[in-house]
């Protein structure tokens, strides 16, 4: 770093006789903050205290000379902390403006990098798109869907998020995701959602039941049972006790858990019945027994938040569930 640099026009005050800026009042402007008025100005900072030279700083920066010396003499009077000592034409860092520049380098590095990621998880090819999908759907169907996805678009990233219904819902209004699988298929104003499919659920009960020696049953044969199913919030919950009431009863809970594998294993152990979708493999100890009435279903779709700008990544891949319409259990 050159350490008594040539500048053109700057003020041509001593630093021993420049009296001592005046700090903002930050009162003064109750909607302002440090970060909105130094953010603009910290690029041409670094630049002039790499350099030491307002002109060659300018040149790097494409911007006229005068203008880049109005900046950093305005920067300063914001801080109110001298960041060069000038001496006649020439200036360097002051105490004040090494240490400010240790730190905006690091604030300048961070903007880069993050620059960067937010650019790379847009790019067509291979950016990334935010997924959550329900737990019941992570056996086989998701992976299923991203290795067909992948076959066209095999550089896209995924970030996967298997959770329950109402906390994937939430995590989509925040924006931590860009689409997920869910059901019930939510209808809410902030989100848009697509039917996609539906998936038949069935009576599972231990193979020592009496009612092990049917292939079908109506759900209302099942009143007395204990049933097991899972916590309150999950839309399996949500499904499992409207068809109950629509079977004319309230079930009688025994166990709730937060996963369909460990209901099963529950009534394998004889510790109730539990209406669930198809497993990814026959568990033994259970059966599993068709519901002719009520009709049995769970509606699965595709969600994302309305008004959300999709990335290219994300465009494709919604692109691609869309067209599993009727096919993405299969």
């Amino acid at each position: 770093m050159h350490r008594n640099a040539i500048i053109d026009s700057m003020p041509h005050d001593h630093s021993s006789q420049r009296p001592l800026l005046q700090l903002r009042n930050r009162k003064d402007t109750p909607d302002s903050s440090w970060a909105a008025v130094l953010a603009p100005r910290l690029a041409q900072f670094e630049a002039v205290a790499r350099h030491e030279h307002v002109t060659r700083a300018a040149y790097e920066l494409g911007m006229p000379q005068p203008t880049l010396s109005r900046a950093v003499v305005r920067l300063e009077e914001e801080l109110g902390v001298a960041l060069f000592a000038r001496h006649g034409r020439t200036l360097s860092l002051s105490p004040a403006g090494r240490a400010f520049l240790a730190s905006v380098e690091r604030a300048l590095s961070d903007i880069e990098r993050a620059a960067e990621s937010v650019r790379a998880d847009a790019d067509p090819a291979a950016g990334k798109v935010a997924f959550g999908f329900l737990h019941t759907l992570g056996s086989e169907t998701v992976p299923g869907l991203l290795r067909t996805f992948r076959a066209d678009h095999p550089k896209v990233r995924f970030q996967l998020v298997q959770t329950y219904g109402e906390a994937m819902l939430d995590r989509l209004r925040a924006g931590d995701l860009d689409l997920c699988l869910t059901s019930p298929v939510p209808d809410a104003p902030e989100l848009v959602a697509r039917r996609l499919d539906e998936q038949k659920l069935r009576l599972v009960v231990p193979d020592d039941h009496p009612l092990a020696v049917r292939k079908r049953i109506r759900l209302a044969e099942a009143a007395d049972e204990l049933f097991v199913t899972l916590e309150p919030g999950f839309g399996l919950r949500r499904i499992t006790d409207a068809l109950c009431a629509e079977a004319g009863f309230t079930p009688k809970v025994a166990f709730e858990g937060e996963e369909a594998e460990t209901l099963r294993g529950l009534v394998a152990a004889g510790l109730g019945v539990a209406l669930l979708p198809p497993p990814p493999v026959p568990r033994p100890g259970v059966v599993e027994l068709t519901v002719t009435a009520p009709r049995a279903v769970r509606e699965i779709g595709v969600a994302w938040l309305d008004g959300h700008v999709d990335t290219p990544p994300v465009a494709a891949f919604k692109k691609f569930l869309l067209s599993r319409r009727g096919q993405l259990l299969n």
